[in-house]
């Protein structure tokens, strides 16, 4: 007979509970607060005294995004961007991570000191070069150039995570691929990597979201209403002499929830690469 004992609350578990609530609440809140006000009427958002609550319901907020304002052309031109550079990121970062982590040449620390480098410049401080450069290649108010840029500000971040999570794989276990018939291409993409797998949804995520909120070279780069991402097409609510809250918090509810998606969909993948083992 299996005995089973109750679990007691101490003192100490009731403090790390209550602190865990409380940080919990500390970052949810402000979600919470979001969507309250979003789905107030714009009336209700200056008259006083306020209300926790709002007193109507206006869920029309979120339809008349849909029917007077191009929020669709928003998230449609935030889906290419995003995952288009993300695609573009793990085409170049893979093999360049894999080849520096199992090659050994002269400067390879320098290299990788150099690329790690590019990250501390900022896209607000070279805006003026890179709409140059844009302009040079008639790449104004286009998709392509919003992705290359992105896809090039986030690359040497993944190329780094990547290497590490490569050199950290043992490269016997490449070598039995190869003696079993494998080639190179085939041994990095069965074995090396679903082994990294944790590393790659790190650098899907990373660059997924940076792409997703980048504002600055969005703004200066497209001038189209139908082309502009969603961080950019948020300012057109907010006017001169008034901001609508409703419509604005109520349009960033909706910038949220492919990231969340993002992070459900991929996440028994970070699991599963987390546990995922090479040797039986």
């Amino acid at each position: 007979m299996k005995s089973t004992k109750a679990k007691k609350l101490t003192g100490k578990k009731v403090v790390t509970i209550s602190v865990a609530y409380l940080i919990a609440w500390f970052f949810l809140y402000p979600y919470i607060h979001m969507f309250l006000t979003s789905v107030r009427t714009h009336e209700e958002l200056y008259a006083y005294p306020t209300t926790h609550f709002p007193q109507v319901w206006q869920w029309r907020n979120y339809l008349d995004l849909w029917d007077n304002a191009p929020i669709a052309n928003y998230l449609k031109s935030s889906l290419i961007i995003s995952i288009s550079a993300t695609i573009l990121v793990l085409l170049v970062s893979l093999p360049a991570a894999y080849f520096l982590a199992r090659y050994r040449f002269r400067f390879r620390g320098v290299f990788l000191l150099l690329v790690l480098a590019t990250q501390m410049f900022s896209p607000t401080a070279l805006i003026i070069g890179i709409f140059r450069e844009v302009d040079f290649f008639n790449l104004l108010d286009s998709y392509l150039a919003l992705i290359i840029l992105n896809a090039g500000f986030n690359l040497a971040f993944s190329i780094w995570l990547l290497a590490g999570f490569f050199s950290s794989i043992p490269a016997e276990i490449e070598e039995a691929a190869l003696i079993d018939g494998c080639s190179r291409v085939q041994a990095l993409r069965k074995i090396t990597i679903p082994v990294a797998l944790p590393g790659v949804v790190t650098a899907i995520i990373f660059t997924f979201v940076a792409a997703w909120n980048e504002f600055t070279i969005a703004l200066t780069i497209i001038s189209s209403v139908d082309k502009k991402p969603l961080p950019v097409g948020l300012t057109q609510f907010i006017g001169q002499y008034d901001i609508a809250w409703e419509y604005l918090f109520a349009s960033t509810i909706i910038a949220i929830i492919p990231v969340v998606v993002l992070f459900i969909a991929i996440e028994k993948y970070l699991v599963g690469g987390l546990t995922a083992g090479s040797v039986k």
